[in-house]
């Protein structure tokens, strides 16, 4: 028969060639990128699951990894060449190359990285990390132009975060914990970067952050980052090809003294330098205006929009109550499940108390205080940065305070007894939170001011003949200040209400 005949031509084929050349095809094709959209495909599912099961397997021979890392460097668009002796796999592009160099078992020996006269080493065997690296060296070179103009945007970010570490260091004391670094330090925590990885800025991390870290010695607690890299674009921004810093001492203002930004110093290229957030950040109008002062580059380049053109480009400017932002963002961080994010009521419960029931008045798109979900902000000089960082330091700090009433449990699901309060945008950073008096029944307020991310001010607003809450204004700031949480306060400032109302 036709199909006798079809399996004795294959037989006839591949009789004379060894099994590893055959299963190194098989490994090729179960590796292959796909080519377009399979999802209509009718082996869809079975690719998908072929995919999973080789990401899940371990390496576990020298003939597996070298595969592994070939499919790896094709899926990122690069060349991959195996040495003579089987054992280095070398992974190259115009602008770089990394030497995988391995053991006879497929243990990895060595991973050298080398671009530009740097030749760091890193020691990966995690392949989907690998790939991300592989992924980020690429993305640094993303820049329009031939392999010079490409370098001159590499030797620009080099001088950026050369200035950017030399600014880490002033006014730091010898043994400065990283706390103290995040919540204080010029440009934060700053984690150069290292082969693919880019250099990352921890700048702001919450109380509750802070005691997790303490109570898990080792654990690895973090705060809001953001990473400092390169992009290419459309028009030209003079960028600096060497650092610009004098000295590793601050004028006198306290700010860096940097040189002038020189046409030796410099050059006009087809890029500009970005922090880019990996979860993008509601932000008041006002806040992105002042950033756009510190840049000069217009703030249409700092939206998070719907649709992104090459990846790079932003598309028009999308306002939205503040409020709205803060709420949508922190339910897509709480909850695993998609909730709608037009909910304005959240049940909050804390131990040794009342559950308490916040509704956020959101205002609206013609309220003052409208934002916008900032997931990059593109810049030209290491002066702006210290200044964006104090910006970005006050606007989470703000929001996270407003985020402390959001809950993913909008429906009361018990009889319990609660306790209710209105959030209410006041102006600029403060914010108002109303609630009945616990022995009268008039409406009592604090105001929230959030004058910086280290300094809060808080005023409680009675009807003069309501008895006393027993909290000072001083009270309540300090109680802000060490949490950062309104429904903790809120609790403390009905307790110390209770106790006078015991006395009483």
């Amino acid at each position: 028969t036709s199909t006798n005949a079809l399996m004795e031509q294959l037989h006839l084929k591949y009789q004379q060639k060894p099994w590893t050349e055959t299963l190194k095809l098989v490994h090729f094709c179960m590796d292959k990128p796909l080519q377009g959209r399979v999802s209509n495909a009718p082996d869809s599912p079975l690719l998908s699951c072929m995919e999973k099961i080789q990401r899940t397997l371990n390496a576990k021979s020298l003939f597996s990894v070298m595969n592994r890392l070939e499919s790896l460097s094709k899926q990122k668009g690069l060349n991959a060449h195996i040495s003579p002796s089987g054992t280095a796999c070398y992974i190259t592009s115009d602008m770089f190359y990394i030497e995988v160099q391995l053991e006879k078992d497929g243990q990895v020996m060595d991973v050298k990285l080398a671009h530009l006269g740097e030749a760091p080493v890193v020691k990966m065997k995690n392949y989907d990390a690998f790939g991300k690296i592989l992924e980020d060296l690429s993305n640094l070179y993303q820049i329009p132009g031939n392999s010079e103009m490409k370098a001159k945007g590499y030797l620009a970010l080099q001088a950026l975060e050369k200035d950017l570490y030399s600014m880490s260091l002033l006014d730091r004391a010898q043994d400065v914990n990283r706390v103290t670094e995040v919540l204080h330090g010029k440009v934060g925590h700053l984690v150069p970067r290292t082969g693919g990885t880019s250099m990352n800025i921890e700048f702001y991390i919450s109380p509750y952050q802070v005691l997790e870290a303490e109570l898990n010695p080792g654990s690895q607690v973090c705060g809001t980052k953001t990473v400092v890299t390169v992009e290419g674009t459309d028009t030209l921004h003079k960028l600096p090809l060497s650092p610009l810093l004098v000295d590793s001492q601050a004028g006198e203002d306290g700010n860096p003294a940097f040189l002038p930004l020189t046409d030796e110093l410099s050059m006009d290229l087809p890029a500009f330098f970005v922090l880019k957030f990996h979860q993008p950040i509601p932000m008041s109008s006002s806040s992105i205006e002042e950033i756009q002062r510190l840049t000069g580059i217009c703030n249409k380049m700092l939206i998070q929009k719907i649709h992104l053109v090459s990846g790079i480009q932003i598309t028009g400017l999308k306002l939205a109550p503040l409020y709205e932002l803060i709420v949508q963002s922190t339910l897509k961080e709480k909850c695993s499940e998609d909730l709608s994010t037009h909910k304005s009521c959240f049940f909050v419960s804390l131990p040794d108390c009342p559950k308490h029931c916040y509704f956020i008045n959101k205002g609206s798109e013609k309220s003052d205080l409208t934002g916008a979900l900032v997931s990059k902000i593109p810049f030209s000089h290491p002066k702006c940065v210290h200044g964006v960082i104090e910006i970005l330091r006050h606007q989470v700090a703000y929001n996270s305070l407003i985020s402390s009433c959001v809950s993913e449990k909008h429906v009361n699901e018990d009889d319990s007894e609660l306790l209710y309060f209105e959030v209410v945008p006041h102006k600029n950073t403060s914010f108002s939170v109303f609630f009945l008096h616990p022995v009268k029944e008039n409406l009592a307020c604090v105001i929230i001011d959030v004058v910086t991310s280290r300094e809060v001010q808080c005023h409680l607003h009675l009807n003069p003949q309501d008895p006393t809450l027993n909290s000072s204004d001083d009270f309540i700031a300090r109680a802000v200040k060490r949490c950062m949480s309104v429904p903790v306060v809120m609790r403390a400032i009905f307790r110390n209400a209770a106790k006078v109302k015991a006395d009483g």
